[in-house]
């Protein structure tokens, strides 16, 4: 049976930005310490007693599916599992209508928590590995064991069918081995790598940060290798170089014709906000400027109406980011010139790049002849185990091939042979009982690490 599908679009018209992403500190309260907490997180069993309750986390969640049912939830921390009632505050959001994911450090992810997880709904965790070397990483983390814990967490996730993404953060201790890291984020079975690039906030104030050469350097590797790891979206985070950078290598690529929420340039108060565990609303994690206390606003009369996000959705930037061809599909990020002077209207001392002049290049858009074909009801029931974030462009692009195709229906064979034109046919081939192999030779082990 061939039906129509509809999947939510996100356009970023001025009447209607909406928070495709919130990025929620359920806690301060952690067991890591890591050098770069934008939080200060720590003091596993002390928290704070001005975390918002539950009841006003319900409250909160309400607010904010009445501006856009369909976000991404992140809850994290701090350390979120650390919080008793995170599987309760998943379930409400879940029954929103909302995506959640859970952001840990997954030292602490057991298989009683993750079937907690599941049950509630979650769709799957974030969990942050920054080298292979053990005594790297866990001296970045501040606690000794740490790789070992997260590597524990990993494999409880595939043990109990979670999804899971890879996160690390980008610094000079680990500029050379991320090509390494994305290599066993894939082979471990990762849906996601997210590359974050460090905002010296918090106790990162204190960091230096990787140079603004290998900045670009690294960009332009992760476009490289976008077509490398079949089934795991590659990415870049607090980077909106990220767009130029593939615009100058490909002004066709479906990346520089991203709209809306991967449209291009900085989210933070556009498609994206966080909230802090004290209820009080920012532009995003790295930039902790309140906007309002949820507490005595809510989150939908906040988002619409905050002067602070008024200017980050029409911003008047200053410096090279105002001269710059590429201000409206990169930007530069907002939080980066806070952290240094509290003017997030100024440019991003952190890129490159040298504005040329010349006309404004704008994110691009598919010109299709005629309405996409309708899918079969199987080829939807692929579509949806995705995760939600990769529908709508896994959409757009299968049904351009069925275009190209001249296909009268969008079926599961048709989406399988994208699959085999865009990355062949070799999948990850994983020993779900060990991690052994996985760390490269030539790096420190633990003397108990899987």
């Amino acid at each position: 049976m061939a039906v129509e599908l509809n999947l939510p679009v996100f356009r970023a018209s001025q009447e209607e930005f909406k928070p495709f992403l919130i990025a929620w500190n359920l806690t301060k309260r952690c067991n890591l310490r890591c050098a770069h907490c934008y939080l200060s997180a720590g003091e596993r069993d002390a928290g704070s007693i001005d975390e918002l309750t539950t009841e006003e986390c319900y409250r909160v969640v309400d607010e904010m599916a009445r501006v856009n049912p369909a976000s991404i939830l992140v809850l994290t921390g701090g350390e979120p599992l650390l919080r008793r009632d995170l599987p309760h505050i998943a379930r409400y959001a879940t029954t929103k209508g909302m995506m959640v994911v859970v952001g840990t450090n997954g030292t602490l992810l057991t298989d009683e928590k993750i079937r907690e997880l599941l049950d509630a709904g979650v769709m799957g965790v974030s969990i942050s590995v920054d080298s292979l070397d053990h005594s790297n990483h866990d001296t970045f983390r501040r606690l000794p064991g740490a790789l070992k814990g997260s590597l524990a967490g990993i494999e409880a996730c595939r043990r109990n069918g979670l999804q899971f993404q890879v996160h690390t953060t980008a610094s000079s201790m680990n500029y050379d081995e991320i090509p390494a890291i994305m290599d066993f984020a894939f082979k471990a079975g990762a849906r996601v790598y997210n590359l974050f690039f460090l905002v010296c906030t918090g106790r990162g104030e204190e960091m230096s940060d990787i140079t603004p050469e290998q900045y670009e350097e690294v960009l332009g590797y992760l476009l490289d290798v976008q077509t490398k790891f079949p089934g795991m979206l590659v990415r870049s985070r607090c980077a909106p170089h990220f767009k130029r950078i593939a615009y100058e290598k490909n002004p066709e690529s479906t990346i520089t014709k991203a709209q809306g929420y991967e449209g291009g340039g900085c989210l933070a108060g556009t498609h994206y906000a966080r909230i802090t565990p004290e209820g009080d609303l920012t532009p995003c994690p790295f930039m902790p400027l309140s906007v309002g206390n949820l507490r005595q606003s809510g989150f939908d009369t906040l988002w619409n109406d905050s002067p602070v996000f008024a200017d980050l959705r029409a911003p008047k930037l200053k410096g090279k980011c105002a001269d710059c061809e590429y201000s409206e599909l990169c930007g530069g990020c907002r939080a980066r010139p806070y952290a240094s002077h509290g003017d997030y209207l100024d440019e991003d001392l952190w890129c490159h790049y040298t504005p040329k002049g010349g006309a404004k290049i704008l994110p691009m858009a598919e010109v299709f002849d005629g309405p996409p074909p309708p899918w079969s009801e199987a080829a939807i029931e692929r579509l949806i185990r995705l995760p939600f974030f990769l529908q709508k462009m896994v959409k757009q692009r299968v049904e351009k091939f069925a275009r190209e195709q001249g296909a009268a229906l969008v079926t599961p064979e048709l989406m399988e042979a994208l699959r085999k034109r865009t990355f062949g046919n070799d999948t990850p081939v994983f020993d779900a009982g060990r991690f052994q192999g996985l760390i490269p030779e030539g790096v420190t082990k633990d003397r108990d690490a899987p």
